[in-house]
């Protein structure tokens, strides 16, 4: 029996709701709001200053058994990051404050920007060790597109090591603060947070806009999926309220419902009976269909959809990576579809599709943003709802441009146009998409890192000196396949783990690139087939042929196993055939005896190996594909 866990574990029951914490807010005005969240490079604190705010607002009572109160996921907790933008609502004196925690792994910049427009000011997270690095500048530079006002922050000061003047000054120089407005503490111990950080966040962070007499408008930020009360959506009220019982529509998906249930995260979902303009709370529409949680869509009431404005939606992170996933244990495909479906309400960065494998059979092929995402998205999976996945090789998407002006984007390798396509003499250009790496590393290991970006097919455009323990800040143009292909882990190899890599999307160059297949007895295996550039598929491909050959059974026949671009054979390996000893009953039997029983069991395998179809097994195709 397959046993389904929530995506969110905190949300069982619907309960009745909280009427002091409702009598509490409404006694709060708009004014003394604070709608903020928390943005930094990982590993810089983002957390424990999480905790220790609810801490010091009394949402939690106990810091040392509350540890990562808002990382919810299991995987969260196991891998140290933060993969889900999360919210609590707290109160300081006479100021409801409302938190939004991003994650801030490259990979999970999708919700940062979710965080952003919903928030009127962020806290950007220092480490006092490792000062600004590429996740902190890209964070800098997304808030001031959002128009969000920043509050530096110094974390870890009281660490023996840390280096405090050296980072206020990096902050100064390369983000344009005042040396005045940076704030130092400690997350870990609570230093200077009561004292500094909270009178900071009242006086410098402005309140929110909205007007509680308009009309109600409420933006969807996020959603998830319970299995007792169905759809949850999360949403920032920007005017006017709701209550439970009331009904809304959405305003992009026509929708209607009527609402179940609505409240705040405090830090789990607590039911307050209604939210009003300047609150983000969860709201339960009452429905089971996952597509009705469309982010960035705009919730009113039913009587008011036409004299309504919809509120601009923020932008949708495109995926950059592909896979195709395939049910590796034969469970029920229904079952195994209708968790993806309810594991992507979740997490909106991913984009689904059904697909079909000769090799692998029904799956689907699954967007995501990065190679992380597609790691912890797996992972999920099998945690919270038992799931096992055969993930194929990530594939970024590739433009293919036609004479005429016709072009196609290519997410699947099985799609890619070779010497056997149709349209092949038609074709004009083949792009692949490149992006702007942007790295921070010691000076001492730069000769490494350009070499390791040289035989990524990069190219530098920018070297320059941060004035923090010999920091240099490299960009370079890399190919987003190159990026897939585990550079952030080969960039942490070369630098003994000390470089930290941002990247952002900077379009589509032409490229020289091929369809590299493999083939069992002449027979393509699809789900196995990748698109890299000429220059490495030779190589590639011999690496492909030795490994898979470890993998595949032998049989009464030889198989043969090779690699191929186009019609041209790159590497080939032969698994010899299992021999059966047909002289073993002839004692004294002539000569001619014996040459006709082998000429008999030569022709045996030949028939047997043109009628006969290898079966390779599931492990087969996983240990290949295992990374």
């Amino acid at each position: 029996m397959r046993i389904r866990l929530l995506t969110r574990p905190f949300s069982l029951v619907s309960k009745r709701y909280n009427q002091t914490l409702a009598n509490k807010i409404d006694a709060i005005p708009i004014d003394k709001y604070r709608v903020f969240s928390i943005v930094a490079h990982i590993d810089h604190g983002k957390s424990t200053l999480s905790d220790r705010l609810l801490e010091i607002t009394n949402v939690i009572s106990d810091k040392n058994s509350n540890a990562q109160v808002l990382d919810k996921l299991e995987v969260e907790r196991e891998r140290g990051i933060t993969i889900k933008a999360q919210t609590c609502t707290m109160f300081y004196k006479d100021y409801l404050l409302q938190l939004i925690d991003t994650p801030g792994h490259v990979d999970f910049k999708g919700e940062v920007s979710r965080a952003f427009a919903s928030v009127d000011g962020a806290i950007l997270l220092v480490d006092a060790l490792k000062g600004v690095q590429a996740q902190t500048v890209a964070n800098f530079q997304m808030a001031n597109d959002y128009g969000v006002k920043m509050l530096p922050v110094i974390n870890k000061v009281d660490l023996m090591n840390a280096e405090v003047d050296k980072v206020e000054n990096q902050i100064v120089d390369s983000l344009g603060f005042k040396k005045e407005e940076i704030v130092k503490i400690s997350a870990k111990s609570g230093l200077n947070i009561k004292e500094q950080l909270l009178p900071n966040i009242i006086d410098r962070i402005p309140c929110p806009t909205g007007r509680i007499k308009s009309n109600f408008r409420a933006l969807i930020l996020d959603s998830w999926y319970d299995v007792y009360l169905g759809v949850v959506m999360l949403v920032k009220v920007v005017d006017g309220e709701v209550r439970k019982g009331d009904r809304i529509a959405s305003g992009q998906m026509k929708k209607r419902f009527e609402i179940k249930e609505v409240g705040i995260m405090y830090p789990d979902q607590t039911p307050t009976g209604k939210l009003k303009a300047g609150q983000v709370g969860y709201i339960v529409p009452g429905t089971k269909d996952f597509k009705d949680a469309l982010l960035g869509d705009t919730l009113v009431h039913v009587s008011q959809e036409k004299r309504t404005e919809l509120l601009p939606g923020f932008e949708e992170p495109k995926p950059m990576v592909f896979v195709g996933a395939f049910p590796a244990d034969g469970s029920d495909f229904k079952v195994m579809d209708d968790d993806i479906n309810r594991l992507v309400l979740n997490d909106r960065a991913v984009t689904l599709q059904r697909e079909t494998s000769n090799a692998l059979g029904q799956g689907w092929r699954l967007g995501f943003l990065g190679s992380l995402h597609a790691s912890v998205f797996k992972e999920r999976l099998e945690k919270e709802y038992g799931s096992k996945l055969i993930i194929t090789h990530p594939t970024v998407p590739y433009l293919v441009q036609y004479q005429g002006g016709k072009q196609i984007m290519i997410k699947n390798p099985d799609e890619f146009p070779d010497s056997t396509s149709k349209n092949r003499t038609r074709l004009k250009s083949l792009q692949e998409p490149y992006v702007e790496a942007i790295m921070t590393l010691p000076n001492e290991y730069l000769g490494a890192v350009i070499q390791l970006c040289n035989n990524a097919r990069g190219e530098q455009i920018e070297l320059s000196y941060l004035n923090m323990r010999d920091q240099v800040l490299l960009k370079y143009h890399i190919p987003l396949s190159q990026l897939v292909d585990d550079f952030f882990g080969k960039l942490k190899s070369a630098t003994k783990g000390f470089a930290t890599l941002d990247y952002e999307d900077c379009g589509y160059k032409e490229s020289d690139i091929v369809k590299l297949e493999l083939l069992v007895n002449g027979k393509s295996l699809d789900a196995l087939s990748q698109v890299v550039h000429k220059s490495q598929a030779e190589k590639m491909g011999r690496d492909w042929v030795k490994k898979f050959k470890e993998y595949v059974n032998s049989q009464l026949y030889e198989v043969v196993i090779q690699a191929r671009v186009n019609n041209k054979i790159l590497a080939r390996e032969t698994l010899k055939a299992r021999r059966k000893d047909v002289l073993a009953k002839l004692h004294a039997s002539d000569v001619s005896r014996r040459k006709k029983l082998l000429v008999k069991q030569k022709e045996g395998k030949k028939h047997l190996k043109s009628v006969g179809n290898i079966q390779i097994s599931q492990d087969a195709y996983q240990a290949f594909l295992r990374k």
